[in-house]
């Protein structure tokens, strides 16, 4: 569960900071990707996937 919610995450983070230039895009890919292993445990501990 937290290498799917780690990869979403990352590129979700990705694209949103990609629009305004390369490190900020690097910077939101790294905070996706954090987001992303933590909803995506939490989801998978929720219900037991």
């Amino acid at each position: 569960m937290g290498f799917v919610g780690a990869s979403i995450g990352g590129w979700l983070g990705w694209w949103l900071g990609g629009k305004v230039g390369i490190m900020t895009a690097f910077m939101a890919s790294m905070v996706g990707t954090g987001v992303g292993i933590y909803l995506a445990v939490r989801f998978g501990r929720r219900y037991e996937a």
